[in-house]
């Protein structure tokens, strides 16, 4: 089926759902999970990844444009609620209205907008109200008082959501989460004592989850990483995870060329590489327009004929150049593996200096997934 493809990614949205199955079943029936699709549902292809956990019972689904929500609802994904987390412009806000989209609030003068264009409908508009509690990006100062008071004087807006982000959960020498948690609690707590008490506060994402810290699960957890079979890195002396996931994405080329080169022979963009023996390499067809780091020339490996080889010289828009000297039989049109079970995101990652994020994120659009399961 695949045998024309010069590179594509297989997804495995079985494993996707057992992943989702297995958070949901750790942070139990009381919290719910959202599921963090935004990215192209972190390059394994945004609408086959929702269309599978919506059937999965998913609640809610994340983006983070008025734009992806809006595809999401075009492919016919009706019915689950779709809360956008960091479009704050306010072009897109009477867009979110019209596609049934949940907005993330950032600013308190941004209610006011939404009380208008609710009353204009003739209705009123639900919204989740972000807190910046201490990572300094989006989110409103976690001030209670001020919060209220915007609150009251938009009475078609209804606070649904109170939810914040975590910079550091996987970092635990620091004390960062522990402040933040601590800040949106007393929000959340004084908002109460004003009357408002959004059904859904929300502050965790995959970090939180995987290393067990239940003070911030709460209603909601936004989970993403760990949804495609990832956790996230963890510094200093951290918990055993809590959560058996597995990656659901392998990236695949094919071979184009082989050839013999003798010794002392340069290979590639500005000979990086020369060959200090007789060799044999093939030459693959993903490069750098593809998703394939440039920092991984001269230095990564990818799985030929099952035997992880190095990469050779530089790493190029369309093509790589591997050594293949050692492994008997490689020839033309024979699948190489570029990131699979043996040789994960974290791996690759590693390799190149990033994070696992990253590299998922980054294998190409033109990079065709196709879907098993």
């Amino acid at each position: 089926m695949n045998d024309q493809l010069r590179s594509w990614a297989e997804v495995s949205l079985d494993r996707i759902a057992a992943n989702f199955r297995n958070i949901r079943a750790v942070v139990g029936p009381r919290t719910a999970v959202a599921c963090v699709v935004k990215s192209e549902a972190y390059g394994h292809g945004m609408v086959a990844v929702a269309k599978r956990l919506v059937a999965e019972g998913a609640p809610w689904l994340t983006v983070t444009s008025t734009q992806e929500g809006m595809e999401l609802r075009q492919a016919g994904i009706q019915d689950t609620h779709v809360l956008v987390m960091a479009d704050a412009l306010r072009a897109n806000f009477a867009s979110m209205l019209d596609y049934r989209l949940t907005p993330a609030v950032h600013d308190l003068a941004d209610l006011a907008v939404f009380n208008e264009l609710a009353l204009a409908r003739g209705g009123r508009v639900r919204v989740h109200l972000k807190v910046d509690s201490g990572m300094g990006r989006l989110g409103v100062a976690a001030d209670a008082r001020a919060i209220a008071e915007a609150v009251r004087a938009c009475p078609n807006v209804e606070i649904e959501g109170l939810m914040s982000h975590l910079a550091s959960s996987s970092d635990f020498p620091g004390t960062q989460t522990g402040q933040q948690v601590q800040t949106f609690t007393r929000v959340a707590r004084e908002l109460a004592g004003a009357g408002i008490r959004p059904s859904l506060r929300h502050i965790s994402a995959s970090g939180g989850v995987v290393y067990g810290l239940r003070d911030a699960w709460l209603d909601m957890v936004r989970v993403g990483l760990s949804l495609y079979g990832y956790v996230p890195s963890a510094s200093g002396p951290a918990p055993a995870s809590l959560i058996d996931v597995k990656p659901a994405l392998v990236w695949k080329t094919r071979v184009l060329s082989v050839k013999e080169l003798p010794a002392g022979v340069p290979v590639g963009y500005g000979a990086r590489h020369i060959t200090e023996r007789p060799a044999r390499i093939a030459v693959v067809g993903a490069g750098y327009a593809d998703g394939v780091f440039r920092q991984l020339s001269c230095r990564g490996l990818v799985c030929a004929a099952g035997v992880w080889v190095p990469m050779l010289g530089a790493v190029s828009m369309d093509m790589c150049t591997i050594d293949v000297t050692d492994i008997a039989g490689v020839k033309q049109g024979d699948e190489v593996e570029l990131l699979g079970e043996g040789f994960n995101a974290d791996n690759i990652a590693a390799l190149a200096g990033t994070i696992s994020y990253e590299m998922l994120c980054a294998v190409s659009p033109r990079v065709p997934r196709v879907y098993l399961g």
